[in-house]
């Protein structure tokens, strides 16, 4: 019986390990509305808008946390050379954007900004929104803004980073100031961006920051990522 019970623990702390350590996947914000919630769109929730359903990955998004279109396809983004046309995540509410993976994750992440105005920040928790221990922060400095390979937006273009930790990961704060840092293509399970083959990336066909910040409004003198 000892040994019955010492093979069912092993067996159970193995499927954890699995579960925390799946293949990298990718988050585009593919298949988002314009400044529409992302809320569950990856945890098979509908999106909005009638967008549909998107990939059911398991992760959730703070209520604050948007998607935003660039403008040169029909969005209201202020930005360009994302790695994948045409939308990204940005925030109009609250220090930053939570994301939640239940099930955890380990080894490290990455993803592409743009923040020309105010520079942002990163924190990993072994915890759900954005609690437990840290096991990684990372200060995101100021990007340039040379409008290469977009010159119609200023947050171009958006570049990548990579944070690795020790743990298992179950929240990420994507922080800084409100209308002035987007972000994109979050891969899950390694430090550097993912673009190839091996990623996972099964996300809608249609595609998706606010105007002179990420959102900005015509005449302003600040540059904002909405429009």
């Amino acid at each position: 019986m000892k040994r019955a019970l010492i093979g069912l623990a092993l067996v159970a702390a193995t499927a954890t390990m699995s579960a925390a350590q799946a293949a990298p996947f990718v988050l585009t914000f593919e298949g988002l509305g314009d400044l529409e919630p992302v809320g569950d769109f990856y945890n098979g929730g509908l999106g909005g808008n009638g967008s549909g359903p998107g990939p059911n990955f398991g992760v959730t998004f703070s209520s604050n946390s948007l998607a935003i279109i660039d403008a040169d396809a029909g969005g209201s983004g202020n930005f360009g050379g994302e790695p994948t046309p045409d939308t990204v995540l940005f925030f109009l509410t609250g220090p930053a954007a939570i994301m939640n993976y239940a099930a955890g994750f380990t080894d490290g992440f990455s993803f592409f900004y743009s923040a020309i105005n105010n520079p942002g920040f990163i924190r990993v928790y072994d915890g759900l929104d954005g609690t437990g221990n840290l096991l990684a922060q990372l200060d995101l400095p100021l990007t340039p803004s040379n409008g290469a390979p977009d010159p119609s937006g200023a947050f171009s273009p958006l570049l990548p980073v990579g944070v690795g930790f020790q743990g298992v990961a179950r929240s990420i704060d994507f922080g800084g100031t409100v209308n002035q840092i987007g972000f994109d293509n979050i891969t899950f399970g390694r430090d550097a961006p993912c673009t190839g083959p091996s990623c996972q990336v099964p996300e809608p066909g249609s595609l998706a920051l606010l105007g002179l910040g990420l959102v900005g409004i015509v005449g302003s003198r600040r540059r904002r990522f909405w429009s």
